[in-house]
C-alpha cells in the first residue's frame, strides 16, 4: 500500500496514516500548509490552511465494489424492490402515523395498537386505489364547493368528516 498520495497539481503528500480506532474506517492524507499556501490552484481547493482527504481502507472499498457491481444483477434489483417496499411501509408507519410513540403500557396493549395502526393504514391505502371495473364516480361537488373552487376559496373541513 503507497504511503503518499500526489495532489492534481502534482504536490506529494507527507502524512499519511490509518486512524488508531479498533477497525479503521477511513485512511487521512493530509497536504502540508506550506505545500497547499503555494499552490497556484489554492483558490479551486478546500479553504483551509491545508488539504485532508479520507480515502476508505483497503477492505471497505473492496467491499463497496463488489456490492455496487452485484447491484447491476437483475435478481439483486428483483429483490431490492421488495425491500423496498416494506421500507417504505414501515416509513409510512413510523412518520406518517407516529408509530415511535405508544399511547399505552404495556407490550399487549402497545401491539394491540400497532395492529390497529397497520389496519387502518391498510383500509387508507385501499381506499385510494381504483376500482377494478372503474364504474365507481365520485360524487359531483356541491353548488357551495364549486363556488368556492371557482373563487380559489379552501373547502371548510365538516366536523363529520373526523378531522
Amino acid at each position: 500500500m503507497s504511503t503518499s498520495a500526489r495532489c492534481p497539481n502534482g504536490q506529494v503528500s507527507g502524512n499519511w496514516q490509518d486512524l488508531p480506532v479498533a477497525e479503521p474506517t477511513k485512511v487521512t492524507v493530509r497536504f502540508d500548509a506550506r505545500q497547499c499556501g503555494r499552490c497556484p490552484e489554492r483558490a479551486k481547493c478546500t479553504p483551509g490552511p491545508f488539504r485532508s482527504l479520507y480515502f476508505p481502507t483497503r477492505r471497505l472499498h473492496e467491499l463497496q465494489t463488489k456490492n455496487r457491481a452485484d447491484q447491476q444483477d437483475a435478481n439483486w434489483r428483483r429483490l431490492y424492490e421488495r425491500r423496498s417496499g416494506a421500507e417504505g411501509t414501515i416509513e409510512e408507519f413510523t412518520d406518517g402515523h407516529r408509530g415511535r410513540r405508544c399511547r399505552y403500557r404495556g407490550l399487549a396493549k402497545t401491539h394491540v395498537q400497532h395492529v390497529l395502526t397497520a389496519l387502518a393504514i391498510n383500509v387508507e391505502r385501499l381506499s385510494l386505489q381504483e376500482p377494478a371495473d372503474g364504474s365507481y364516480r365520485p360524487r359531483p361537488p356541491t353548488a357551495f364547493q364549486q363556488y368556492l373552487d371557482a373563487r380559489d376559496l379552501p373547502r371548510p373541513l365538516w366536523w363529520r368528516q373526523g378531522k
